[in-house]
């Protein structure tokens, strides 16, 4: 008895292509499958900018362990070298393009880490502690800050003018707690001497993350065109003035940089300009026009 091949018939399809998952699987409006892109295909993680990331996260985790240790001085630095790794983090994903949502989302879970959680126990376990329960609502008030205004700058990232940050930046805030550690250390202070003092810079930090007062972000600087020889001079003398005592010149940087934010909010408020940074058609259409 002969025997025939089966073949499939025309016109007949594979409801899932090989390659593609059933939760890629797009279709129309009348249940029309849809063509896969290759992105659909094959969506991993990018390791290079999410390799700056865990590193950051890390740096975060080792501040909260050297601070449960009693070494305050690591924990500072640690929390500075998460600043460094965290602002290369996305410069690396934009110049190789491997800008990704998970990418977005794991950055920001680990600045809740680096930026929140590890500066409030640092700050509770130096000298907050001996305030009782003053000193643990200081040091959640600062964790509960940093968490709203990481989770708010993801939900207007879209809305708010990239010339400014709404509210004072986490990794900024938790600089501002990791060198007045680092300059206390340095004038040899002991900590006992301070409650008051690291209350009210975490506190202050806390609030104002949460605030809509204007931080001016540099993100306009646009660092591919030329500029005058005398710029690489400022750089060069702003390098020798921290390196010459870091302590001091980072708490008083930090410090400046906290209160310019009200300095900039003062300026819009009486030149009449709109206090909010939310951008609205109207300013955007006056931004074009100037």
């Amino acid at each position: 008895m002969p025997s025939f091949k089966s073949r499939r018939p025309k016109g007949s399809f594979k409801l899932f292509p090989k390659g593609v998952r059933k939760s890629q699987q797009k279709v129309d409006a009348d249940g029309n499958s849809l063509p896969v892109t290759a992105k659909q295909r094959a969506r991993g993680v990018y390791l290079l900018p999410n390799a700056f990331t865990t590193a950051a996260l890390f740096c975060g985790f080792y501040a909260i362990v050297m601070a449960m240790d009693q070494n305050f001085l690591k924990a500072a630095i640690a929390i500075f070298a998460a600043m460094v790794l965290d602002s290369l983090d996305g410069r690396v994903a934009r110049m190789t393009n491997t800008q990704s949502e998970f990418g977005a989302q794991y950055d920001s879970l680990s600045d809740m880490i680096s930026f929140g959680a590890a500066p409030a126990l640092v700050a509770y376990e130096w000298t907050l502690r001996g305030m009782g329960k003053l000193g643990w609502i200081g040091a959640f008030v600062y964790c509960a800050g940093a968490a709203l205004r990481l989770a708010r700058f993801n939900t207007n990232i879209a809305v708010v003018d990239k010339r400014y940050f709404q509210g004072l930046p986490s990794p900024a805030a938790a600089a501002l707690i990791a060198s007045f550690v680092l300059l206390m250390d340095d004038l040899e202070i002991l900590p006992v001497n301070l409650h008051w003092y690291a209350w009210g810079i975490t506190l202050f930090a806390g609030l104002t993350m949460v605030t809509n007062v204007p931080f001016y972000s540099f993100k306009d600087l646009n660092l591919k065109r030329s500029f005058p020889f005398i710029a690489p001079l400022i750089i060069l003398l702003v390098y020798v003035v921290v390196v010459s005592d870091p302590p001091k010149v980072l708490f008083g940087l930090f410090v400046l940089y906290g209160l310019s934010g009200y300095a900039v909010l003062l300026w819009r408020w009486r030149n009449g300009r709109p206090i909010s940074i939310i951008q609205t058609s109207h300013e955007s259409h006056e931004e074009n026009d100037g």
